[in-house]
């Protein structure tokens, strides 16, 4: 791991880990990520991302504001609607990666080497 962060001080290899694991933490929840991923093509109302992710506007208005203040999400008002679209594009690439390795992982069960799986509870009891 030390040496993804070589370009980084001694001292500030600390804040590295800090500001990853925030990063993460706000990415950690199932709702948010489908959020992410509805919002990777296009801009959206609330509406809009409420008539596609099951859930409630409150539920989805908590997320929403989480990913706004982490600077994940930007947003604007058109009249009395607020437009939520991704700010962070570093952030929903991290996203696509594990999301779509994790797929993969699904669709071709037992096609991982062994230690290689990003999912591994998949694998367990399958040796």
């Amino acid at each position: 791991m030390n040496d993804m962060i070589q370009t980084a001080g001694h001292s500030d290899q600390g804040r590295v880990f800090e500001l990853a694991a925030e990063l993460f933490a706000v990415l950690a929840t199932p709702m948010r990520l489908r959020v992410l991923s509805s919002l990777c093509e296009r801009e959206k109302s609330v509406n809009e991302l409420l008539a596609e992710i099951d859930t409630t506007q409150p539920n989805l208005s908590q997320h929403l504001a989480v990913l706004f203040r982490t600077g994940v999400l930007a947003k604007r008002k058109e009249g009395t609607q607020v437009i939520y679209r991704v700010q962070s594009e570093k952030a929903v690439a991290l996203c696509r990666s594990v999301c779509t390795q994790i797929a993969i992982e699904l669709d071709e069960p037992g096609t991982m080497a062994e230690g290689q799986s990003l999912t591994p509870r998949l694998h367990e009891g399958s040796t």
